[in-house]
């Protein structure tokens, strides 16, 4: 049995300790923002934050994680509570397909954790290990940016 903070809770899985995290997340625990792409850390939309850094999961094993804090893109924000990056996302129309959207949201709420007033060039960078085909890029660059300067604005 392996034990975890799932999105603020926590999760008790019984299941090999080898298993994909992936997997468990999507296949037992029903959770299915993220995706699995690729299996060899090449696309980035399996990515989740584990104890507050983007983390592939496709090859991560589910005993990696025991005591450790898990976050899905569905523990970012809410329907009624939406992160300001999911709202970026929405209002700069920074998807297309959507295949990526959840890695790429994952990725920078962990850069705008580290780096609360990144510039172009970090949020590329924080990017990079996330693979986009739709060519939404530069739209992707703003909606984070954007998000960026809505998390400093005092509420």
């Amino acid at each position: 049995m392996t034990e975890f903070s799932l999105n603020g809770a926590v999760v008790a899985v019984d299941l090999p300790g080898e298993t994909p995290l992936v997997q468990v997340i999507r296949n037992h625990l029903e959770l299915f923002g993220s995706r699995f792409g690729c299996g060899a850390e090449q696309c980035g939309s399996c990515m989740m934050l584990i104890d507050g850094r983007a983390e592939f999961s496709c090859t991560r094993s589910l005993d990696s994680v025991a005591g450790r804090n898990v976050v899905t893109v569905e523990g970012l924000g809410t329907a009624d509570k939406p992160h300001p990056l999911q709202e970026a996302f929405l209002a700069e129309q920074a998807g297309q397909c959507g295949y990526c959207l959840s890695g790429m949201l994952i990725s920078a709420a962990s850069l705008l954790e580290s780096n609360p007033e990144p510039d172009a060039a970090d949020v590329r960078a924080a990017l990079n290990r996330n693979l986009c085909r739709c060519g939404a890029h530069n739209r992707i660059v703003r909606a984070v940016l954007r998000a960026a300067r809505a998390m400093r604005r005092p509420s």
